[in-house]
């Protein structure tokens, strides 16, 4: 069966959909949101390893995500910005944030029905008419 596509491509389109899974991502997008950071106080206020926010930064910009600007200074100074299209990201990020607020009662009471099943999930059969 044929993948639905969003623009006719669909293997663009799963390229395109496999953007920012990483579980930092929206941390540091979001500690992004008001002003541009140098790399140091994104690590001190993510609590993030320094490897793990240099990979995020980089998968960042090269999605066009984030902007980097670095400066002839000694020591040397970096920062980070959002770009038009991180804000974007950052809308999404919100809203899906907003999203869990608004179901986190019927989740909590999902989980809690799975978990009173002790962990097993409701078999539901049905039959071919």
């Amino acid at each position: 069966m044929p993948r639905a596509s969003i623009n006719g491509d669909s293997e663009a389109d799963n390229d395109v959909l496999r953007i920012r899974p990483g579980k930092w991502t929206l941390t540091v997008v979001t500690l992004l949101r008001h002003n541009r950071l140098r790399f140091n106080e994104i690590k001190r206020e993510a609590g993030i390893a320094q490897k793990t926010l240099t990979l995020t930064l980089r998968e960042l910009e090269r999605d066009g995500f984030v902007t980097r600007t670095m400066f002839a200074t000694i020591p040397p100074r970096v920062d980070y910005e959002l770009t038009q299209l991180g804000r974007e990201l950052l809308e999404m990020a919100d809203n899906m944030r907003l999203f869990a607020a608004v179901i986190a009662d019927r989740v909590l009471a999902a989980r809690q029905q799975f978990d009173d099943a002790g962990g097993e999930p409701v078999i539901r059969l049905s039959h071919p008419r």
